[in-house]
C-alpha cells in the first residue's frame, strides 16, 4: 500500500501534517523516539504513532495541533524541488481536460520535480503506463526521489529517462502526450508520429509567445483538431460569520494549458472559420501562418 493510499493508525516512516488554530502547518516524517520543535515547544512523534487521523496532540508548552495525513495537493507544494512544480490547480486541469484515465499510455516531457508525475501515476493506475523524460539529470534525481517518497517506493508502471524526448522516446504509440518544456512546438512532429488517432497532446506553457507558437504550429501541421487554450486562477474566500469575502491573496497566473486531438492518418482537420484580427500575422509575427496567408516580404 502506497504512502498516499494508507488508512488506519499512523506508522513510523510516513508523513503527517500538523496544523494549529492559527492555520500554521508543518509536514513531518514520523520516527520512533524523535521530537519536532515548534514555537510552542516540542511534539513527540511517539504521541502520534499508533493513533488514527484526526487526533489533537499537545506540545510541551501547551500548543495544540491537529494531525492528518497530508493530501497530495498539500505535500507537492512543500516537497523538495529542483525545477518549479506544476501547481495542483493546473495538475487537476491536465488530468481532467487531457482525459487521463486508468489504463492510459502517457508520456510526459519535462518531469521537473515530480509533482505532475505523481498525479499522472495516480490517474493511469496499475494498468496504465507513464514514461517521463527529463533533460537535466539533477531534476530527474529530485523527481525520482519525490515520486518514490509519495508512492512508497519503486513504481512498476513508471519509467524515468534522462534525455531529450524528441531524441530518445522509446514508446512507439501513446494515448496522451503532456509537454512541460520551453519549446513544446518542436514536439508536434513527434506527437503526429506517436499519438494514436483521437489521442491528446497537452502543453503547459508560461508565456503568451510560447502559447502562440505552439498553437500555430499545431494548426499548420493540420493533423490535430483546433487547439483549446485556457488558464486557471485560484482565489480562496475568507469565512467568518457574516464577513464572507474573497481572500486578499490568490494563486494567479502560473501557466497556460493547451490541448488538441490527433486526427486519423492522412486526414486534415477542419480549419476553424475565422477572420484573423488586424495585425495578427503582421511583420512582427514569425511563426507558422494559416494556409494561403503569406508574409508581407513574400508578396
Amino acid at each position: 500500500m502506497t504512502t498516499w493510499m494508507r488508512s488506519g493508525p499512523f506508522v513510523e516512516g510516513e508523513w503527517v501534517r500538523l496544523s494549529d488554530a492559527k492555520g500554521r502547518k508543518h509536514n513531518i516524517r514520523l520516527e520512533v523516539g524523535k521530537e519536532f520543535s515548534t514555537k510552542r515547544g516540542q511534539l513527540r512523534h511517539d504521541d502520534i504513532i499508533g493513533h488514527p487521523e484526526g487526533i489533537v496532540i499537545t506540545s510541551t508548552l501547551d500548543g495544540k495541533y491537529q494531525v492528518f495525513r497530508p493530501l497530495l495537493s498539500e505535500y507537492v507544494v512543500s516537497m523538495p524541488r529542483g525545477a518549479a512544480i506544476i501547481y495542483p490547480k493546473d495538475a487537476a486541469h491536465i488530468i481532467t481536460m487531457a482525459d487521463i484515465y486508468p489504463g492510459a499510455r502517457v508520456v510526459e516531457a519535462g518531469a521537473g520535480s515530480g509533482s505532475l508525475t505523481a498525479y499522472l501515476l495516480r490517474a493511469v493506475g496499475s494498468e496504465g503506463t507513464l514514461g517521463s523524460y527529463e533533460i537535466r539529470e539533477e531534476f530527474a534525481d529530485t523527481a525520482r526521489a519525490n515520486v518514490e517518497q509519495i508512492l512508497g517506493g519503486e513504481v512498476p508502471q513508471w519509467t524515468l529517462t534522462v534525455g531529450d524526448v524528441r531524441e530518445v522516446m522509446t514508446e512507439p504509440e501513446v494515448d496522451r502526450l503532456v509537454l512541460d518544456m520551453v519549446d513544446p512546438w518542436t514536439c508536434v512532429p513527434l506527437a503526429a508520429e506517436r499519438l494514436v488517432p483521437g489521442g491528446i497532446i497537452c502543453a503547459y506553457v508560461a508565456t503568451t509567445t510560447q502559447l502562440s507558437l505552439f498553437v500555430e504550429t499545431l494548426r499548420a501541421d493540420g493533423g490535430f483538431t483546433e487547439p483549446h487554450a485556457w488558464e486557471t486562477l485560484q482565489r480562496d474566500w475568507h469565512l467568518e460569520g457574516l464577513a464572507v469575502r474573497p481572500d486578499h491573496k490568490m494563486i494567479g497566473h502560473t501557466a497556460f494549458l493547451v490541448t488538441a486531438r490527433r486526427m486519423a492518418p492522412g486526414v486534415r482537420s477542419l480549419e476553424k472559420t475565422r477572420r484573423p484580427a488586424p495585425g495578427a500575422y503582421g511583420p512582427d509575427y514569425h511563426g507558422p501562418r494559416p494556409a494561403g496567408m503569406t508574409r508581407p516580404e513574400d508578396d
